[in-house]
């Protein structure tokens, strides 16, 4: 039993990790330029939306 509670812990935080970082695009710097993080939209508050853009 010990073991598989550790087994579902383990599944479960690899799980909420990948979802964690879903959104986030990373671009490689080509040319000189800076490397690029594209920043999904959120609502901000207010229940302001704020767009999508890169940073």
């Amino acid at each position: 039993m010990r073991r598989f509670m550790s087994a579902c812990l383990i599944a479960a935080a690899v799980i909420g990790g990948s979802l964690a970082m879903t959104g986030c695009v990373v671009v490689a710097p080509r040319g000189g330029y800076h490397a690029g993080v594209w920043v999904p939209g959120y609502w901000a508050s207010g229940h302001v939306w704020v767009g999508g853009h890169w940073r």
